[in-house]
């Protein structure tokens, strides 16, 4: 695992795709793979099982010594980073325009400041019938300006 991978770990953690435990492995996945030091092979070193207490305290430290953010779970900022995520993902074609304007509505909704454009966009594509002139496409292109904006 790299440094990039464990950062899109974390923003999956921040969108709620994953577990603490999952933050856990990852952390393991970057000791095998020689990303480590004193933070990470603590993180790393958490319990499976108590991954939910023991976890958070620790992730902070480890993402410094990663040269990482770290941003509590659920705050803007983390928020921010999970929304990044899903535009890398999109960017990668791994998602549509589409799906990712709906990701945004239900997870994110217009309270961060960073999605609203693309909250709004959902609702473009869940009107278009009702909304001559404009296309599907149309409102690809306006998705992944947003996409591009997030990720550069």
């Amino acid at each position: 695992m790299k440094v990039e991978e464990f950062r899109d770990v974390v923003a999956s953690w921040h969108a709620d795709e994953i577990t603490d435990g999952d933050v856990v492995q990852a952390a393991g996945e970057l000791v095998v793979a020689g990303v480590d030091g004193p933070a990470v092979s603590t993180l790393a070193g958490a319990s499976l099982q108590h991954a939910q207490e023991e976890m958070p305290p620790l992730l902070g430290d480890a993402l410094g010594e990663l040269g990482l953010e770290h941003h509590e779970h659920g705050t803007e900022g983390g928020r921010t980073e999970a929304l990044r995520l899903m535009a890398r993902r999109t960017l990668a074609e791994e998602m549509s325009p589409r799906e990712l304007a709906r990701w945004v509505r239900r997870k994110l909704g217009s309270s961060l400041p960073e999605a609203e454009k693309l909250a709004y966009m959902d609702g473009a594509y869940r009107t278009l019938d009702y909304r001559p002139g404009l296309s599907e496409a149309d409102v690809d292109f306006q998705v992944m300006a947003e996409v591009r904006r997030l990720t550069s």
